[in-house]
């Protein structure tokens, strides 16, 4: 097949990372199906114990994973290495993924030759910097050749910045649905597990979630709570959990690699988030055929269909996650049909290669 050119994909990222590594590795494969050639490169922290955790998941989906440590919030040597690495691979197309990797791209473009385009996955984590990241974004987003939101929220936010409708393309996040796809059959009887998974961040609103599955139980509910993820908000959840009535009933399991067996354990999914885009990891539970409680935030409203394949809640609400826990417990046919459906739906319409089909088109219109 002849070489179409080369995909830089750039992004910063600190510890194990989050759903956008789903995407990011498993792209070089996809990406060779279709005679482009690849490479990943991440910006971290130096000395950062979860980056070893990124290189090994790069190691199994087959992706060239470089890493270039950088200290400082502009860095001029990262700058250099990457304008290096661009010439000697001979890039053609740099794909940004946040705010720094954005604005990198614009300034090494101006000495090597590329298409920029970037994927907008989100801004969700609100600190006290975020003001200056969406000022940096707004600013090179504009000047992007191609821009991929992953959710329809998304790709209003991204109009109301300036991007220009020719210039913006909505491409969902979507999975290999090989290899999320259920092989086990949970029991039909006791303890009902319900799952999460996520940063363990304010703005996925765990303490939330918990305190639904708190009332829960308190009204004679035989339910278990497992959050799976690694984030600032460890401490303060762990102190949670151990001053809960319910304390040997939730568990927090840390970042989990095997995501497959994670999901067969789950008898529910629940997304309790306050902000997001479309997560992968909602797709995922919708592969495995997890039941699925999740909360209109972002992309979330416009993709599920109420009823049909998960059901729908208000964000930042306990008693909405408490009326949308309890309808999933108590009706196993329902969880059976929602659980039906997803499955159906994710094969129809958010296969990873068809996705990657959509990218690749971008990347031609240069």
């Amino acid at each position: 097949m002849t070489n179409k050119g080369c995909v830089l994909h750039v992004r910063i990222v600190t510890g194990t990372g989050g759903g956008p590594e789903k995407t990011i590795l498993n792209s070089p494969r996809q990406l060779e199906r279709l005679g482009w050639d690849s490479v990943v490169v991440y910006l971290h922290p130096p000395g950062d114990p979860g980056f070893s955790v990124i290189e090994e998941r790069a190691r199994v989906a087959g992706a060239e994973l470089i890493g270039i440590p950088e200290s400082l919030p502009i860095d001029p040597r990262a700058l250099r290495k990457l304008a290096k690495l661009c010439k000697q691979r001979g890039v053609t197309v740099w794909h940004g993924h946040d705010y720094k990797s954005n604005l990198y791209g614009v300034l090494i473009a101006r000495v090597h030759r590329m298409q920029l385009v970037t994927t907008v996955h989100g801004w969700v984590k609100h600190t006290s910097r975020t003001p200056i990241y969406y000022a940096i974004d707004r600013w090179c987003l504009k000047r992007y050749a191609q821009v991929l939101a992953v959710s329809a929220d998304l790709e209003r936010r991204c109009l109301g910045l300036g991007v220009r409708r020719e210039r913006l393309a909505l491409i969902e996040n979507a999975i290999d649905t090989d290899t999320f796809r259920r092989r086990t059959v949970r029991p039909a009887n006791g303890r009902l597990t319900i799952g999460a998974v996520g940063r363990l961040s304010e703005e996925k609103g765990f303490e939330l979630l918990i305190e639904a599955v708190e009332r829960l139980v308190a009204k004679g509910h035989d339910l278990g709570l497992a959050i799976a993820g690694e984030g600032d908000l460890r401490d303060r959840l762990i102190e949670r959990i151990a001053a809960s009535p319910c304390a040997d009933r939730i568990e927090l399991l840390g970042f989990r690699s095997d995501t497959v067996e994670l999901f067969e354990s789950f008898d529910i999914f629940c997304l309790s988030s306050l902000r997001e885009g479309l997560p992968n990891v909602v797709l995922e539970a919708l592969a495995m055929e997890v039941p699925v409680l999740a909360t209109r935030s972002g992309g979330m409203q416009e993709f599920a269909r109420d009823g049909v394949d998960a059901l729908l809640c208000d964000p930042g609400s306990v008693d909405e996650l408490e009326h949308g826990l309890a309808r999933l417990s108590s009706d196993p046919e329902l969880r059976a049909q929602l659980a039906k459906n997803a499955r159906a739906r994710i094969e129809l319409e958010c296969s990873f290669a068809a996705r990657m089909d959509r990218v690749v088109s971008c990347y031609a219109e240069r």
